[in-house]
């Protein structure tokens, strides 16, 4: 369904949500000389993130993720720590060492404090001029706008802790459903700070096993001290959607269900759809085909992927780290992965069929609902 077209002399635009989608969009609008106003519930921006460390995946595009992130229009004034090298392991506690020459991938901290991926965003938008409410949440929406409030349901969960540490920097996962299941576990260390989480897609209610299993495992397999351990989780929203409009208002970033289904590396995707619905605003283009375009077939790609990983199982998790995580050239490994090549597309049918996101993937009839909150099945 297009969008309405806004060229920056009537109302404001209006966004609901202030994470990594919302705030791009808020960019983009405002470089356009758009009129632009955030809503967040929360009283800062990525509360509850609480420091989380994450990563900005650089291996599905060529060009470098930062570089992308720039031409956007997007400033990278963040901390943003390039890892190229890393270690996984698979159940048996076999290492396999990933050496790469460029950035696997970008360590950013998520959150409200100084050096964030989100801090770095408002500081943009602020000085673009975007008025951003914070402990504000959108109850109507009846001119332009664009719905950015983040998932609606929880495909997978990423839970462990927060903590400080005498470790050197760097990142080491485990394949192993016994950790976490049909996921990974994960241990990102940075500047005397890390967090250690079970990413598992299934087992929800035996998360604390898992937590406790991941634990120990990384206390045998590279020795991790915490200090000051704090509790923290997250969940994960991913499908593709029929149309991401809610009525007539864009849908972004998990609102939409815009990740990487396979690892749940979202935030470019979030970033990117955030971007596009922007753009749909200036120019009166469709947004369901601008997103289609630009992300679909990533997207696909995922899908795919992570049905066949969810069949792997431990030896199967074994027989992909032993064929690509040790070779030359695991950027450009992963990158292929997220082709969607013609055995992909082939597979998408069935991938579709068995995987099958939790949250009801229709789109919203309610084309003159003003109502933030009233998504339809969305």
């Amino acid at each position: 369904m297009p969008d309405e077209k806004n060229n920056g002399h009537d109302a404001p635009v209006e966004i609901a949500g202030a994470g990594p989608a919302g705030l791009a969009a808020a960019i983009t609008l405002a470089r356009a000389g758009q009129q632009v106003v955030v809503h967040e519930a929360r009283s800062e921006v990525g509360e509850r993130f609480q420091g989380d460390f994450q990563g900005l995946e650089n291996w599905t595009t060529r060009e470098d993720a930062l570089s992308v992130l720039k031409n956007l229009g997007l400033e990278t004034g963040f901390t943003a720590r390039p890892f190229r090298n890393g270690t996984a392991y698979d159940a048996w506690g076999r290492a396999y060492e990933v050496r790469n020459e460029a950035p696997l991938f970008y360590m950013v901290e998520r959150g409200p404090g100084p050096g964030t991926l989100d801090s770095a965003l408002l500081q943009q938008a602020l000085e673009l001029g975007v008025e951003v409410r914070f402990n504000s949440r959108l109850e109507r929406l009846g001119g332009p706008g664009i719905l950015a409030a983040g998932p609606r349901a929880a495909d997978a969960i990423a839970t462990g802790y927060h903590f400080e540490t005498d470790m050197e920097d760097g990142f080491w996962a485990i394949c192993d459903d016994r950790l976490a299941p049909k996921g990974y576990a994960y241990l990102l260390i940075m500047e005397g700070r890390g967090t250690v989480k079970s990413c598992m897609f299934s087992g929800f209610k035996q998360e604390q096993t898992y937590v406790r299993r991941t634990l120990e495992a990384f206390q045998r397999l590279t020795g991790l001290t915490m200090k000051n351990p704090r509790p923290h989780g997250g969940v994960g929203n991913f499908r593709i959607p029929a149309s991401a409009y809610s009525g007539r208002h864009p849908l972004v970033g998990e609102q939409a269900g815009f990740q990487d289904t396979l690892w749940g590396f979202g935030m470019r995707l979030a970033i990117q759809s955030g971007v596009l619905a922007a753009r749909s605003l200036l120019t009166g283009e469709d947004y369901d085909g601008l997103w289609q375009r630009e992300l679909r077939p990533q997207m696909q790609a995922s899908v795919v992927n992570r049905a066949i990983y969810s069949l792997l199982g431990n030896p199967g998790y074994r027989w992909f780290l032993q064929r690509h995580a040790a070779g030359p050239d695991p950027r450009g490994v992963l990158r292929r992965q997220y082709r969607l090549s013609w055995p992909r597309r082939l597979l998408m049918p069935w991938a579709r069929r068995r995987y099958q996101s939790l949250r009801k993937d229709v789109s919203c009839n309610h084309v003159d609902c003003h109502c933030v909150w009233c998504r339809g099945a969305c």
